[in-house]
């Protein structure tokens, strides 16, 4: 489960970024000014930081000015999140090390859009990049599904409906979560591609599609992978 710190100032913009994140899997750190942020730093290690710039005690880009002269924190991914929108801000910001720029006001769902992303990009290329689920065994790095020992056939979005269920065993996402997460936070189709696609999917890797071993549908909700 990834940690993601977030630092800002205004308590609802905290709760609604936390509520959205917890909702996704991510565990959440919180902070509300420069002293205590580095402080979280050190006793959390998060995985990424979602970062003000506007802060009390100490803005974020001398936040982020210090976690970058510490070897721990050089590559650890930050989203700057403010809401200052002037180009100078934004260069200076990147120049100091952030990764990614957001002004406020924001949309929550392309906020979540790039912390998948940076996440994605900053795995060292030596992590294990398999997931094992039973007799399925998901290769992330080949694009590869392999069932009792046979390579399954998939798609494109087949594989990255396997991957994103499976990645969480037991938690139940909705087809517009799924829309999200497998063709994009812009995508505006209709929900029922999803379960054209579960079903494809179905066929390629469950023993009797009719009574499936791995993907279980709940009705009016979603789907989920068996735990």
């Amino acid at each position: 489960m990834s940690r993601i710190l977030i630092v800002d100032d205004e308590e609802p913009i905290q709760e609604l970024l936390k509520f959205n994140l917890e909702k996704e899997g991510y565990s959440v750190i919180l902070a509300q000014n420069g002293p205590q942020a580095l402080e979280r730093m050190q006793d959390s290690r998060p995985d990424l930081l979602v970062l003000d710039l506007m802060l009390p005690g100490m803005d974020g880009l001398e936040v982020c000015r210090q976690l970058r002269q510490d070897p721990k924190f050089r590559e650890l991914p930050v989203i700057m999140l403010t809401a200052k929108s002037e180009e100078i801000d934004k260069v200076l910001g990147l120049e100091l090390g952030a990764d990614d720029y957001m002004t406020k006001p924001f949309s929550p769902r392309e906020l979540l859009a790039r912390i998948r992303a940076r996440l994605r990009r900053s795995k060292p290329a030596d992590e294990e990049n398999e997931i094992f689920r039973g007799e399925l065994r998901i290769d992330l790095n080949r694009f590869k599904v392999f069932v009792r020992g046979e390579e399954a056939e998939l798609t494109p979005k087949e594989f990255e409906i396997l991957r994103v269920l499976a990645a969480h065993p037991g938690k139940v996402y909705s087809r517009d979560e799924l829309l999200e997460r497998v063709w994009g936070y812009e995508y505006a189709g209709d929900t029922r591609t999803v379960d054209v696609h579960v079903r494809h999917l179905r066929l390629k890797i469950e023993k009797d599609p009719s009574n499936p071993e791995y993907i279980e549908t709940l009705r009016g909700i979603g789907y989920r992978l068996k735990g």
